[in-house]
């Protein structure tokens, strides 16, 4: 019973990672953060690091302290909860930062209909240069209407 509550929270976590990212985006970074955000839509640097690229810290952070307790204080719940954000914080990394903008020479070649959804949804949300009217979704749950 305790491996099935293990993989619930761990599931659970990830997917509310799905919400957090979403809420974040929308309200945190294209709200009182846009100064850290803004140059991931108008890069103004020759930097390959981006302002933007701060937010990983936030998350993981609280990974890391979820470890930490559950490693020092055995609160067994912690450890699902820390690895959920982790994998959740690779698959964001993976998807956005190396399918998506190709920050590395990776999946390049990827064509299926997901990828070529996940892709049209994030240039829609990309075609605004500024704060606001930008359309926001998660990074794996993408509406349907751009699944063409």
């Amino acid at each position: 019973m305790h491996t099935f509550f293990w993989i619930l929270i761990f599931i659970g976590t990830f997917l509310m990672m799905e919400f957090n990212a979403w809420f974040t985006h929308k309200y945190i970074m294209h709200g009182f953060l846009w100064n850290l955000h803004k140059d991931h839509h108008q890069k103004d640097h020759k930097s390959w690091f981006e302002r933007n690229d701060a937010f990983f810290l936030f998350y993981a952070l609280i990974s890391m302290s979820c470890w930490y307790i559950w490693s020092f204080y055995n609160v067994w719940y912690c450890l699902p909860i820390g690895l959920g954000i982790l994998v959740y914080g690779a698959a964001y990394f993976i998807v956005h930062d190396i399918f998506i903008h190709q920050r590395f020479k990776w999946l390049r070649n990827i064509d299926n209909k997901y990828a070529r959804g996940v892709r049209r949804a994030h240039k829609i949300h990309h075609k605004h240069l500024g704060k606001h009217k930008g359309e926001n979704f998660g990074m794996l749950i993408v509406p349907f209407k751009y699944f063409k």
